[in-house]
């Protein structure tokens, strides 16, 4: 009815042996086991798709999509347009999700949400059948409630961001290594490398940053000899290896005039794309470090760096509401069991999340900056972590003595921290007192259990500190279904502190939601005015930039040369190769910007092109968009 190691852990305990509780796998789930997840999951789903119509969408990926839902070159190569003139500036596998919906479906602004909303609610689901092989029912159900009510987590299941691919893949990576832990097969290691493989298709680097926690607890607590155990992960590192660099080595297999030029790179390679531009430059103070093209790190200003990250004024809302139970479970889940068999899989456990949760806080402290929904694939850890650590406390408090302290504690702990973290703000300001209330009446009743006092009534109390510290980040949460709540488009963020939020109270803004196939007026008539004096070209216009190509590509599925790619910088096409297009009447428009750098490129559409009119396509005045008519003369 146990497995063998809590069999192992129990006679080890002596007087404890029913802190190994929450670590037995019963042979049939609790009655109320199967209805609470899908009270969850049905949660999650209302809560991630809600209002999906008019979601969030990223203005740069969302334009990507549905250019690649075109053709399969486009889709390949992750081309930012049909054409695949350029590519976006990183891999494309977490697009393709979003490409063959947009495909399925139509250039919907729902369509391209679609598919971040299913992975968020597979990531709840999976992370509950993670955490219940670990730490059992009580512990999964904890995690994935905590999960689901996580405040980025919610924001960017609305968005469309590469980081919800890649947390879904790395929960499954590390379901995979604990199964691999649990019997010493070798499968489940080959499985958990190629869950990492595919996770490096979304965000590359990041996805590699669990490789040394998973290689670590393996070898710790995997049964077998430690020869057999370093021979199995040098083998599952080769795959994960494998799998995380076939998109790169295809691409680079491939002639360059064959496929689209790689944005964000000065050598057009695809290793300078994954580790120069999305990989080297993001640290110290060289931008242009191997092969990138210099100053297009979007997240160098977003500040959000140093150790002070996680507890700032932005990012602390998003993520640490259960960061000291957090915390708290790692120590004392290690300590409490460092008397145990090598092989103990509670301990393994607790290494395992706790080394995701160090790994990842370090790397994003030392980095040049970073969005605060970067922090979103910290969620599973902190939410594992906290549910295992309540069910191990749970269990303490149940066998008595010194230990069952702990239970209370960490409910008014974490339900302080809550006071802390919402001391600037005050947001629904009703929320903390409905908190401080509960936690008080849960942490009392659990401090004055008698042994007379019925089950019932420690339940009781149980579930109401656990819902005092769910209450105030569930607020922040779903306040993020109000545009006003939910940050920009391109940086999601939950609460009263995005930047909509900030407009409006300062400016009197009102938030605008960008969507799919959905042009505004002024972009339509610029549309009409390009499409009516196309003659045969191959690009409808040339772009500066992406920000000057992406709202006309949600527009409309049209051809666009994209000059500079993601910011303007990279250096693409050459004067040659544009003097060329031009010339042969490949594209005749050249649609500049006043809010990107200038390069060599636009200086050469400056001097050899006629500014058109702003009249002519819709607007009074030219702003910060300029018209080029770029037909040779004579």
């Amino acid at each position: 009815m146990t497995t063998t190691s809590a069999a192992q852990a129990t006679s080890a305990d002596g007087p404890h042996r029913a802190a190994n509780r929450p670590f037995r796998r019963p042979d049939a789930a609790p009655r109320w086991e199967r209805p609470a997840l899908g009270a969850v999951l049905v949660v999650a789903t209302v809560l991630y798709a809600w209002g999906i119509d008019h979601a969030a969408i990223h203005p740069y990926y969302s334009a990507a999509a549905r250019s690649m839902a075109t053709g399969w070159r486009a889709l390949f190569f992750g081309g930012l347009d049909p054409s695949g003139s350029i590519t976006v500036d990183k891999l494309p596998g977490a697009l393709w999700p979003e490409a063959v919906s947009v495909w399925l479906f139509g250039p919907h602004t729902w369509a391209v949400a679609l598919p971040q909303v299913v992975e968020g609610v597979l990531t709840v689901w999976l992370l509950h059948r993670v955490v219940r092989a670990w730490a059992g029912p009580f512990a999964a159900l904890i995690a994935s409630l905590i999960l689901t009510f996580t405040p980025v987590t919610v924001v960017l299941t609305r968005a469309t961001i590469p980081d919800t691919t890649l947390t879904l893949l790395l929960v499954a990576a590390a379901g995979a290594l604990e199964k691999a832990v649990r019997t010493g097969r070798l499968l489940p290691l080959i499985t958990c490398a190629v869950w990492v493989g595919l996770a490096f298709q979304a965000k590359m680097l990041q996805a590699w940053l669990v490789l040394p926690v998973l290689a670590a607890v393996h070898q710790l607590a995997a049964p077998g000899t430690p020869l057999r155990r370093a021979l199995r992960c040098l083998l599952s590192g080769a795959v994960a290896l494998v799998v995380s660099c076939s998109w790169i080595l295809l691409v680079w297999a491939t002639p360059a005039l064959y496929r689209p030029y790689l944005d964000g790179t000065r050598d057009n390679s695809p290793f300078s794309l994954v580790f120069g531009y999305n990989g080297l430059s993001r640290f110290g103070s060289d931008p242009s470090a191997f092969g990138a093209a210099a100053a297009t790190t979007a997240s160098r200003t977003t500040g959000n760096t140093g150790w002070g990250l996680l507890v700032n004024h932005t990012v602390g809302p998003q993520i640490a509401w259960f960061l000291p139970l957090a915390l708290l479970a790692v120590v004392l889940g290690v300590a409490w069991r460092h008397r145990q068999p090598r092989t103990d899989l509670p301990r393994a456990g607790f290494l395992l999340w706790g080394g995701w949760l160090a790994v990842h806080v370090m790397v994003f402290s030392t980095s040049n900056g970073n969005h605060a929904y970067y922090t979103s694939v910290l969620a599973p850890a902190v939410a594992a972590l906290a549910g295992g650590g309540l069910a191990l406390f749970r269990c303490e408090y149940e066998a008595g003595g010194r230990r069952r302290v702990a239970l209370p504690s960490a409910i008014v702990v974490t339900v302080a921290w809550a006071l802390v973290l919402d001391r600037s703000t005050r947001f629904v300001p009703w929320l903390l007192p409905v908190a401080v209330m509960l936690a008080v009446c849960g942490a009392l009743g659990l401090w004055t259990r008698g042994p007379r006092t019925p089950r019932q009534v420690v339940n009781w109390a149980l579930a109401t500190g656990i819902m005092a510290t769910l209450v105030v980040p569930a607020g922040w949460a779903v306040s993020c279904l109000d545009p006003l709540y939910a940050g920009a488009s391109t940086s999601p963020v939950c609460g009263p502190v995005g930047t909509f939020h900030h407009d409006a109270v300062h400016h009197g803004a009102s938030p605008r939601r960008i969507g799919l196939g959905r042009p505004s007026a002024r972009d339509t008539a610029l549309l009409r005015y390009l499409t009516a004096h196309r003659h045969g070209e191959k690009y409808l216009f040339a772009a500066q930039a992406a920000y000057t190509a992406a709202p006309l590509l949600r527009a409309e599925s049209q051809p666009v040369l994209v000059m500079g790619g993601f910011t303007g910088n990279t250096p693409f096409p050459t004067i040659q190769r544009l003097n060329a297009l031009f010339a042969t009447h490949q594209v005749r428009y050249a649609l500049l910007t006043s809010r990107r750098p200038t390069t060599p490129a636009t200086l050469w559409v400056r001097a050899y092109c006629k500014l058109v009119p702003p009249e002519a396509y819709g607007r009074r005045t030219q702003g910060s968009l300029a018209l080029y008519d770029c037909r040779p003369q004579g």
